[in-house]
């Protein structure tokens, strides 16, 4: 059992990680590719896409499984969510291409491309039911294969297109075009593979279990609203509140740079992948709560590490991501965007005590807060510091989600994390980081001599914890 759920983990981690990283490789062909306006559009354009997904699924992917695990009638479960989510889809796409040229008006962008971003999200919608029944149906490799090779065949299109064409074809938006025809292709060919899903699901529905699902995804819809909101809508804001004619170039560096902040995402999602079958499954052991104070206290102290490790090098990294200088521009934002992902780790870490004791609502609560900051700060600080603000914004968002789960968690649920020992390391990450990138302008010298300061720090606490709980073994073994 153990070993099936340890390998099934595992690949579902692949499955989740490696289109990450794919996608983040394509970074440094749209930076060479496309000028600084074009990428600004892409950016812009896939921040809308982010939301649609999440309105278009409205938490049917989570319901489908609560009610899988808990209604008798599992093909009327599995029919009537396919179903909704079909029609809902078709429908979407009806009205949104009828539509599409007072759309394109309403955000300033190219029919041709917002008719793009309707289909990639139409066929995005139309395979969230089917991955879902792979997973619930064991079978892990069919899913994980059908996701890698989706993200492999646009990787391989977008290659093509932007490779192989001139920079003349690819001049006025038309190398944005060929990035969103890849992403189309790939999401037709992945819906094309997994019809033989509908038909085994086949077609039916239920209004009254419908209903029922409804009102679980709603809180899941809520939360996914203000995370789509916290992750991509400072793109955005950054449209709406700078001058039109420097609007998209601002988002393009800015998105160059942020995507820098993607090595401490992967970071945490690996994290999470991992952590979130131990939190549920060490949840009745008698030292769980201890357990689980010392995985976050060990994550704080790898991610500080991570953090100041990206910083250090970020010379060596923006030549790998982002190799046009056109983009450096915005590099200042790396350590704060950086600090954002790590507080999002950490949050998720916390997040342990309403998860283990069924008080999701407050994973609802605490993103709808994120998503209030994100909105004010934004609003306060993109006029004041342009982009500058919009990452401030990112990482005020983080921070709150992380500092609020906390509180209320040791109110609802206490772990006796080492506050000390928690504070130090984050503040001697945050503090070194800032130094070496602000101050010292990242010098490499200075940054592998804090580099080590910090290694040396951590290996310590390390050390004197082992000692301290062998000396304590020790002693309760005397009394015994």
């Amino acid at each position: 059992m153990l070993k099936r759920l340890l390998k099934d983990t595992t690949i579902y981690g692949i499955a989740t990680v490696l289109p990450r990283v794919m996608t983040l490789l394509l970074t440094r062909l749209y930076v060479n590719k496309l000028d600084t306006y074009d990428f600004g559009i892409y950016s812009g354009i896939f921040a809308y896409i982010i939301l649609g997904n999440v309105l278009l699924s409205y938490g049917m992917e989570t319901a489908f499984f609560r009610f899988m695990n808990k209604d008798k009638h599992t093909k009327k479960v599995q029919s009537t969510a396919l179903t909704s989510l079909t029609v809902t889809s078709l429908l979407f796409l009806a009205l949104a291409y009828l539509l599409r040229e007072s759309i394109a008006s309403w955000l300033n962008y190219d029919t041709e491309h917002i008719v793009f971003a309707i289909l990639i999200l139409v066929f995005d919608s139309l395979v969230v039911i089917p991955f879902a029944w792979l997973r619930n149906n064991n079978k892990p490799l069919i899913y994980a294969a059908i996701k890698v090779g989706g993200t492999a065949i646009n990787m391989l299109l977008n290659i093509y297109f932007l490779t192989f064409f001139s920079e003349k074809e690819l001049y006025m938006e038309a190398g944005v075009t060929y990035i969103f025809l890849s992403n189309v292709i790939a999401s037709l060919l992945t819906l094309i593979v997994l019809i033989p899903v509908y038909v085994k699901i086949r077609f039916s529905f239920s209004y009254a279990l419908w209903r029922e699902m409804m009102l679980y995804a709603f809180p899941v819809l809520l939360a996914g609203i203000a995370f789509a909101i916290n992750e991509g809508f400072d793109r955005v804001f950054l449209r709406m509140l700078l001058p039109k004619e420097t609007a998209d170039t601002t988002i393009g560096v800015y998105s160059a740079c942020y995507k820098m902040g993607t090595f401490m995402n992967l970071f945490v999602t690996a994290y999470k992948l991992g952590v979130e079958p131990f939190f549920f499954s060490t949840a009745k052991d008698k030292n769980a709560k201890k357990s689980y104070a010392k995985v976050t206290e060990y994550f704080t102290i790898f991610g500080g590490f991570f953090l100041l490790f990206i910083t250090v090098f970020t010379n060596v990294f923006k030549h790998i991501l982002i190799p046009n200088e056109a983009y450096w521009e915005a590099l200042w934002i790396v350590p704060i965007i950086l600090l954002a992902n790590l507080c999002l780790g950490i949050y998720h870490s916390l997040s342990v005590w309403y998860k283990v004791t069924d008080n999701t609502k407050f994973g609802a609560i605490f993103s709808i807060i994120g998503m209030l900051v994100t909105i004010v700060f934004n609003f306060t600080l993109i006029p004041l510091f342009s982009y500058k603000g919009a990452a401030l914004a990112t990482l005020a968002a983080y921070a709150s989600m992380m500092l609020f789960s906390y509180y209320y968690g040791q109110k609802h649920y206490r772990i006796p994390y080492r506050q000390r020992i928690l504070k130090f390391f984050l503040g001697i990450s945050i503090l070194f980081s800032f130094v070496e990138f602000y101050l010292f302008n990242v010098n490499i010298f200075t940054g592998i001599l804090l580099l080590v300061i910090y290694g040396y720090l951590a290996n310590l606490i390390v050390d004197v914890t082992g000692m301290l709980k062998k000396r304590k073994t020790a002693s309760s073994t005397i009394v015994k």
